[in-house]
């Protein structure tokens, strides 16, 4: 049997099975296992085994608990409320001040827990019916806590950026340098947004008729809510950036740093261990088993010559390397409409990976850009996880065509800081060029 008839048979399995909505992780694998006996034989299968032995004690693989960990750790704490609460007495006199101040909170929780149903949900949960309150426009209110929701996919600590790097054989550390100046520029921009459209039109957020003037002293003691939180920012960036730990090691002091945060907070209950160490397995296991079907799917890609035909037939093509590295980014935004972004990584940067390079591109800058594209794929209608995140926690009467029409000028901003580091990639690979120790 050929190698073009063995790809074309895994592609049509693959999207025949997904519309059957079976879990990624086993449709991956049972492509992987039935091509293979198919075309070497059963014995073949030990060397899909070996492959997937050989990623899964990846030592960098152990970063994903810890920092899952350590974000459910921070969730349940009551830490997130706190940041809300210094929020609103900085910013609720503002015009927009609660949705620009949603955005700060998100920023910061990004950079604290990397993960974006944190956010999404206690920001649903905290800031929205306080906008609701003060006849915040519903679209701008549920746009913005989406928006600045899906920052944790791009501020480091990201696990899905350690997902990526680990994939892309790149170091972690490398990446969350990479995508820090893009994270902030897009927080900057979401704030910048409304801003200029609340000012055009101050009744999408207006001020609060009938509230007291906040002392400023009031407000300086209110900042004790961000010591704690960027201790733990600290504790991990810095001794990624110092050099002092891996990544993988810093995980290990985000989670001490966060034990700590809960302990001096006065709030700990074994409760909030036992909570955060099941959500740990649960996602940590859902993560794993996609890595398993992906590594067997992508073992199985490679054997048939799949990279190498795909490459030969890029290099065949007459069209200029930035329409070909758009038409790459298109596919991903596409894909991420019906797949998570964790499957949409293991199953597209080893195919992307070798294009990109041949293209001359740099593989870091290359990452960002997938990272956005993730985001954007986060708040994609119909289908966006962040959607559905804030969906769950939405008081009655918003429909979920309301969040539709919420995310959609958010997600034009994203494709505007897409084009931004398209055209000016050193916004992106400066950072990392000044830090090259970081491993």
């Amino acid at each position: 049997m050929s190698s073009s008839v063995i790809l074309l048979g895994m592609f049509l399995s693959l999207v025949a099975l997904m519309l059957t909505g079976a879990p990624l992780a086993f449709v991956l694998g049972a492509i992987a296992f039935l091509t293979t006996i198919i075309a070497w034989g059963p014995s073949a299968l030990i060397v899909s085994v070996l492959n997937t032995f050989e990623t899964m004690t990846s030592e960098a693989l152990m970063a994903i608990p810890l920092y899952i960990f350590m974000a459910s750790i921070l969730q349940k704490s009551s830490i997130i409320e706190d940041l809300y609460n210094a929020m609103e007495t900085w910013f609720s006199r503002v015009n927009g001040g609660l949705a620009i101040g949603t955005i700060i909170i998100c920023t910061i929780m990004a950079a604290m827990t990397g993960v974006v149903g944190a956010a999404v949900a206690a920001m649903g949960i905290l800031a929205l019916p306080s906008m609701l309150a003060r006849r915040y426009n519903t679209e701008l209110a549920v746009g913005s806590i989406c928006a600045g929701g899906t920052l944790g996919i791009l501020i480091p600590p990201s696990v899905v950026t350690i997902v990526y790097a680990i994939t892309a054989q790149i170091s972690i550390g490398q990446m969350f340098v990479a995508c820090i100046v893009p994270g902030l520029v897009l927080a900057t921009v979401y704030c910048l947004y409304i801003i200029l459209r609340v000012g055009l039109n101050g009744d999408l957020a207006p001020k609060p008729e009938h509230s007291r003037t906040i002392p400023l002293s009031e407000k300086l003691l209110s900042l004790k809510a961000l010591v704690l939180p960027f201790l733990v920012i600290i504790s991990v960036l810095g001794s990624i950036y110092l050099g002092l730990a891996t990544p993988t090691e810093a995980a290990a002091v985000g989670v001490f740093g966060a034990f700590l945060s809960v302990l001096f907070s006065g709030r700990f209950k074994f409760s909030i261990l036992s909570d955060a160490a099941s959500d740990t397995l649960r996602v940590t296991a859902m993560i794993l088993w996609i890595t398993i079907g992906a590594r067997a799917f992508i073992s199985v890609f490679v054997a048939t010559g799949g990279p190498d035909s795909i490459l030969g037939f890029v290099e065949n093509l007459d069209a200029a390397p930035i329409v070909i590295l758009l038409t790459m980014l298109l596919i991903l935004v596409f894909l991420g409409l019906f797949l998570d972004e964790i499957g949409i990584i293991l199953l597209c940067v080893p195919v992307f990976l070798p294009i990109v390079k041949a293209l001359g591109y740099e593989p870091l800058w290359f990452g960002v850009l997938f990272m956005i594209t993730a985001q954007m794929a986060y708040i994609t209608p119909p289908f966006g996880y962040t959607l559905f995140y804030l969906k769950g926690v939405l008081p009655k009467g918003i429909s979920i065509g309301t969040v539709y029409r919420g995310v959609i000028p958010f997600f034009a901003l994203q494709i505007l800081v897409l084009g931004l580091f398209l055209i000016f990639p050193d916004l992106v690979t400066w950072l990392p060029e000044q830090i090259r120790d970081v491993r």
